[in-house]
């Protein structure tokens, strides 16, 4: 039996880790793993997710009873540094702190090759077992609908031929969002649409700055359930995600699924993930998002919908669950 333990989950479920945990979940049942979330049930492995002090305590429990660890590293310090206000002065002790804790994993798990080069170059993890695996995606689920572009635009009001620029995630530095922001009111002929929400008090003053004084050509649709990130998808006519740093980036699995045209900050993370102008658009910085924005909407460049499917469908949730259930019986 596995104890799937997450610490806090109201307060995280809205976030990427939040979604991460939702698709552990959906991957084991798809696997048949017997799991359960109550700490007070009998089980053999403790599968955890957080890294808050009630998880710290549950991992020196489990230690104690001689149960197996599979620790899920989501975050790095260095994904953390431009999250919210003060990230980058608290920076190291945050490292202190996950290190602390996922060290005590007898298996330390992390999404992507990217992560698991980060955390095997910390220290305090030197000689560690680390094991890159995705939180996955539902691909029978995130596929493309007829009545998704027409659905899409009648939620929010908009022309059947006005040109949507999609984003998602948290309201925070890391994201991009400030770009995102910049590149609506430098391109007031195209609609902007922001899918996620964070509270603005915990984050820093740019990302503070950029609200005040927000394009009308932007909307800010807030934290909305999976099937209408699906519809929102299959009805825009360009993902773009400006992240600066990520450790796996579920949306972006998410817009290769259904098909999107899909324009990304050219970060190292993407290096061996997707190709430029073959299976996405990348840029560098605030002026080649503007000018491969239009390319892509004026339709001066080839559109790449559908050329990074494969991405997906190497993530599908049913082989992250068979992943997970050989990891499991390796412990044994």
């Amino acid at each position: 039996m596995v104890l799937l333990y997450s610490e806090s989950r109201k307060l995280i479920e809205k976030s990427g880790l939040g979604k991460a945990i939702k698709h552990q979940m959906e991957a084991l049942d798809y696997a048949k793993v017997d799991y359960t979330t109550n700490i007070h049930d009998d089980y053999d492995i403790l599968h955890i997710n957080t890294y808050f002090i009630k998880s710290y305590f549950m991992l020196r429990k489990a230690k104690k009873e001689n149960k197996k660890i599979v620790y899920f590293a989501h975050s790095t310090e260095e994904d953390y540094k431009d999250g919210f206000i003060l990230g980058h002065l608290t920076s190291k002790l945050f490292k202190k702190w996950i290190c602390t804790c996922y060290k005590r994993g007898d298996i330390i798990l992390t999404p992507t090759e990217y992560s698991k080069n980060i955390l095997s170059n910390y220290d305090e993890l030197k000689g560690k077992k680390i094991i890159d695996i995705s939180n996955g995606i539902d691909t029978s689920f995130f596929k493309r609908k007829k009545t998704d572009r027409n659905n899409f635009r009648k939620r929010y009001n908009l022309d059947e031929n006005e040109k949507v620029v999609l984003g998602i995630g948290l309201y925070i530095r890391r994201k991009g969002i400030v770009d995102f922001i910049e590149l609506a009111r430098r391109l007031s002929n195209y609609k902007f649409i922001w899918y996620g929400y964070s509270s603005l008090m915990f984050a820093t003053n740019d990302v503070k700055r950029a609200f005040k004084n927000l394009p009308d050509n932007i909307i800010f649709a807030g934290y909305v359930e999976k099937e209408l990130i699906r519809e929102a998808l299959g009805g825009c006519d360009l993902y773009f995600f400006p992240t600066y740093e990520e450790t796996e980036g579920i949306p972006l699995i998410e817009a290769c699924s259904v098909g999107c045209n899909i324009l990304l900050r050219d970060i190292k993370i993407w290096e061996s993930l997707v190709e430029d102008k073959k299976q996405v658009y990348k840029g560098k910085n605030i002026d080649e998002f503007q000018e491969i924005i239009c390319n892509i909407l004026e339709k001066k460049v080839p559109s790449l919908e559908d050329k990074a499917h494969d991405i997906a469908e190497e993530r599908d949730i049913k082989k992250i669950g068979k992943k997970l259930k050989k990891i499991y019986q390796s412990l044994d």
